[in-house]
């Protein structure tokens, strides 16, 4: 969710819900130890619990970052063994790491020795068109010997040659009942679903499917990213709490005055309100809104009114 999942898009959607676990985009070692490091690790409180992801394939780096992410305040090291790209393959890390387990279990034992907080892992199920359980098994495996205790599965393979990312997210085929398998191997750990799931009827029944391999939970990336008011059932339906926001009012108020603030410190208006495109998805106006939030002259002409005035178009 590379240029996704920034600290505005978390803020909005904390907005809609207070328990779900939020992720950041993928942030490398390199960009950490080298780059604008405070920028990078910045987040808002508001966003806990939210996890750090991140990219890389030095121990000793990974080690490093992960003791700044836990000094910012994150509640979580996620380790990023899933991403196909080639850009990425060419740093060695991402879904490539898979093809060496025994590295990777090097990173999460020098991450553990260097925090308290938890250190998972998210991966594929498989590398190119292999359909080997026993390729996935050994690789979760060695990182359970490692200390690693949440496996936030990705259930299609990667493949590294032919397709680009978001092929990669379509064309291999979903396999959950390969991550139900996982979890019924290592019963003492646990696994997160992720990879095409649609709504929250579709994840409940993966989450309540009886039978082994229970899973502890599931991961929702671009179909919350797109239709975010989904996220507002989440408290209730997952949580047994009650939801954030009953409307869609108080997530547009609780907006208003975040890209206030942050304009004031700066920060433009068409960073933060490009992650609300999709909040009246599938009401009167939902066109126009998204039109009016994505206008390069509107946003230049109304600045950080520019809510206000998206609002006046669902009238």
């Amino acid at each position: 969710m590379i240029a996704w999942t920034d600290r505005h898009c978390r803020h909005f959607h904390r907005a809609l819900s207070r328990h779900a676990r939020l992720y950041t985009e993928m942030i490398t070692t390199g960009a950490l130890i080298h780059g604008p490091r405070e920028r990078l690790l910045a987040f808002d409180p508001v966003e806990h619990p939210v996890a750090i992801q991140l990219g890389g394939c030095d121990p000793a780096d990974l080690a490093r970052c992960a003791r700044m992410a836990e000094r910012a305040g994150y509640d979580e090291i996620n380790l990023n063994c899933g991403c196909p790209s080639e850009r990425v393959q060419r740093g060695s890390f991402g879904a490539c790491l898979m093809a060496e387990p025994a590295l990777v279990a090097d990173c999460v034992r020098a991450m553990r020795d260097a925090v308290s907080v938890p250190v998972t892992v998210k991966h594929r199920i498989g590398l190119d068109r292999s359909e080997d359980y026993g390729f996935v098994r050994d690789f979760v495996g060695e990182l359970a010997r490692a200390g690693c205790e949440v496996f936030i599965a990705h259930a299609r393979n990667a493949w590294l040659k032919g397709l680009n990312p978001k092929e990669n997210r379509d064309i291999p085929p979903l396999r959950y009942e390969v991550v139900r398998r996982l979890a019924c191997d290592f019963p003492d750990r646990r696994f997160v679903l992720n990879g095409g799931i649609r709504s929250h009827d579709e994840a409940l029944r993966l989450l309540d499917e009886p039978g082994p391999g229970a899973l502890a939970g599931v991961m929702l990336g671009r179909e919350a990213y797109g239709n975010p008011w989904m996220l507002a059932e989440v408290d209730t339906l997952y949580f047994g709490q009650a939801p954030a926001v009953s409307s869609r009012e108080p997530v547009v108020d609780a907006m208003r005055n975040y890209v206030l603030r942050e304009a004031a410190a700066g920060t433009e208006p068409r960073a933060i309100v490009r992650h609300m495109l999709g909040l009246f998805n599938g009401l009167p106006g939902a066109r126009r809104w998204r039109r009016m939030l994505s206008d390069t002259a509107a946003l230049a002409r109304e600045g950080e009114r520019i809510i206000d005035t998206a609002l006046e178009t669902l009238n």
